[in-house]
């Protein structure tokens, strides 16, 4: 069962085993999660609302192949800013930019750190040139194109978090 305070989040084993496979497809039927779990198919129902409620589901999404829809530049962009504290003006812009689909704001050498995707090169030129290098407070970028993409993966819940049980957690795993 969930337990809930102020600083904890308690997940049991159903709990995690509902995450686990609606990571690996978020389309699987509750009835399907269900037998999976050897429990009903309302159990499942109540779990992911509370999930929800919790906040540790967001969302879902499909997987998309860019490439089969013509857009074959995936690239990664590093922004140097100016001015930092305007970043919420800039994440705003960006936002309505398309071809960004990820958004960081980051430590390191780059203010924000950007995964965009183009039609081809001329596409990302334009797209750095006349929509991201205007943005006011970007100093500058630096461009990634991804030659190929080996995987892409949602972590496993039990394997990340062993870690952040084994030190100070918010998050602990009762068994059920």
């Amino acid at each position: 069962m969930h337990k809930e305070t102020h600083n904890e989040i308690h997940l049991d084993v159903l709990d995690r085993t509902i995450l686990d496979l609606l990571m690996k497809d978020a389309r699987t039927p509750f009835l399907e999660i269900a037998r999976v779990c050897n429990v009903s198919g309302a159990t499942v129902h109540l779990r992911v609302q509370k999930l929800e409620r919790m906040g540790i589901i967001i969302g879902s999404r499909l997987s998309i192949n860019y490439h089969q829809l013509g857009l074959g530049i995936c690239a990664f962009l590093g922004i140097y800013l100016d001015k930092c504290n305007h970043f919420e003006d800039i994440f705003a812009q960006m936002k309505s930019i398309p071809e960004i689909v990820e958004c960081h704001y980051t430590t390191g050498i780059y203010a924000i750190f950007l995964k965009v995707y183009c039609r081809d090169t001329q596409h990302l030129r334009d797209l750095l040139l006349e929509k991201i290098q205007t943005i006011p407070y970007v100093r500058r970028t630096e461009t990634f194109i991804s030659l190929e993409q080996k995987f892409d993966r949602e972590p496993e819940i039990e394997q990340l978090m062993l870690g952040l049980n084994s030190g100070s957690s918010s998050i602990t795993y009762p068994e059920s």
